[in-house]
């Protein structure tokens, strides 16, 4: 389906307004609605899942220490958008077939709260999943200026749940941030990057099986999903006018399994200054961001100067990533257009900061223990792609139990062909190094035989993170404190396709000895 690129204005999701607020805690209802939304102008309305009745749901903003409760309302119909597979694990036949839970990505959040897959509820509460605690939320938002998101959770259904339209922003303030001086309110916009396909009658399209379905079960779950459409905050390849002068974008990758490499065709410079968790310590200037589904980046362009202009942002990051099929340059290799065609309202005195804060460096020594785990690529019993985490599957029992308050070190080793990102629940880390070894010997023997010198990680990932690329033929090292809360929580890949179908597992932290 041919469409018009650069037909429809960018749509900037609303700050949501809570139920009510005191000076000690702030309360939000938030109903998850099926409604029909005009993705392309070219287009009728398609059929969508929103939080409030809107893809992408609309931003929080709340302020660092602020007591924050949510009650998410399933109120969807009993029947999903997509077909389900009930081979996948967690999605079996007896279990209803609209679930949701909902988890605030990068969120210190208690494990009541957190999203927990098995946590899932259906509309009003009806049926609960096994490990469901309690209808309202709690947030307690203990962590620096940032840009979470909230997005479907559901064991099983994740993927499709998303796909449908369950993600939005949820940005937390402080006092540091507004004495920086960077872009703000008009200035300051969230990019939400997402794929999607249609079929002939413009609703959402979703492969009912891989294009090579040996397993014979119909529907099946796919490798990986990737669309030949890019949306933008809910609108296919977008426009936007800007005015000449500094503006603050929070780029986020909510797309299901497709990498993002990024770049503006003026050839002109991104300033990153953050990271998933918060600020770099001092800004960087590149022409390429490189960014996977689940990663957010905080980043300043220039548009001085540009006045009449227009600028269009490119991709070029291939499907599977690192070394999968091309873009294409006339879909996917496109994702919107700036167009520098507005007056300058006022004069910009924003800044691109040269200091942004201090980040206090994690060391080796400071680990207790150090772990190892391999991201392989197996067969299930229908011989189709199994990615796992350790060998493991989802229901194993939990062998990653770290102390509170403990530092540790984690190894992923990955030996299949994908770049995987993946995301802890509750922590926030720091990246170490990436080094290569032999994939082969270590299949053979399981001993690790490096081939190369550690590499640092790249200028924009040497902040806080809490989602982690893993390329191929490398080992991937991070350093995680642990903290603040014991309980149960869970480690996944975020290529969605990957976690729903068993590249998950359940990690538990221990109380103090």
């Amino acid at each position: 389906m041919k469409l018009t690129k650069f037909k429809d204005p960018l749509t900037i999701p609303p700050v949501l307004k809570p139920k009510w607020k005191t000076d000690k805690y702030t309360y939000y209802e938030v109903n998850m609605i099926e409604t029909m939304q005009s993705l392309h102008s070219d287009l009728p309305k398609t059929r969508v899942w929103g939080y409030e009745g809107m893809y992408p749901g609309p931003t929080f903003e709340v302020e660092a220490g602020e007591r924050v409760y949510v009650k998410w309302q399933n109120k969807l119909p009993n029947h999903h958008l997509f077909p389900i597979d009930h081979t996948v694990h967690g999605a079996e036949k007896e279990k209803p077939d609209v679930r949701t839970v909902v988890h605030l990505h990068g969120g210190r959040t208690e494990p009541a709260s957190d999203g927990y897959p098995d946590a899932w509820f259906t509309k009003d509460f009806r049926v609960k999943g096994p490990f469901f605690e309690k209808e309202i939320y709690e947030y307690g938002n203990q962590q620096s200026s940032r840009a979470l998101w909230y997005h479907d959770h559901a064991i099983g259904l994740t993927r499709l749940n998303i796909y449908a339209g369950l993600a939005g922003y949820y940005i937390i303030r402080d006092k540091h941030e507004r004495s920086l001086n960077l872009p703000t309110g008009k200035f300051e916009i969230p990019l939400l990057l997402q794929d999607r396909s249609f079929h002939e009658d413009c609703s959402l399209s979703y492969p009912f099986q891989p294009e090579n379905n040996l397993s014979g079960i119909k529907p099946s779950i796919i490798p990986s999903f990737f669309g030949d459409t890019i949306v933008v905050n809910g609108t296919a390849w977008p426009y936007l006018e800007v005015e000449p002068r500094k503006y603050r974008f929070r780029l986020l990758n909510a797309a299901n399994a497709r990498f993002f490499r990024l770049s503006l065709d003026s050839n002109q410079l991104f300033y990153q200054i953050g990271t998933d968790s918060g600020f770099l310590e001092q800004p960087i200037g590149v022409k390429t961001l490189l960014i996977a589904p689940a990663e957010r980046m905080d980043i300043i362009i220039d548009f001085s100067n540009l006045e009449g202009q227009s600028i269009l942002l490119k991709n070029d990051a291939p499907t599977h990533f690192p070394s999968g099929d091309p873009v294409n340059p006339n879909t996917t290799g496109t994702v919107m257009q700036f167009r520098v065609s507005k007056s300058q309202s006022r004069i910009d005195t924003s800044v691109i900061p040269a200091y942004l804060g201090p980040i206090t460096k994690l060391q080796v020594p400071m680990a207790k223990r150090t772990r190892w785990l391999e991201l392989s690529e197996e067969k299930d019993s229908y011989g189709r792609s199994l990615f796992l985490l350790d060998k493991k599957k989802w229901d194993f029992p939990i062998t990653e139990n770290p102390q509170v308050r403990s530092i540790e070190l984690w190894n992923f080793i990955n030996t299949n062909g994908d770049d995987h990102p993946i995301h802890i629940h509750l922590v926030q880390f720091q990246i170490l190094d990436r080094q290569p070894f032999d994939v082969k010997h270590f299949k053979r023997t399981q001993q690790i035989k490096f081939t190369g010198a550690p590499m640092l990680p790249d200028l924009g990932e040497r902040g806080w993170k809490d989602t982690v690329k893993c390329p191929p033929g490398h080992i991937t090292r991070i350093i995680i404190p642990f903290s603040p809360y014991t309980g149960r929580y869970v480690w996944h890949c975020h290529m969605l396709e990957h976690e729903d179908y068993e590249m998950m597992r359940p990690y538990f932290i221990l109380p103090p000895n």
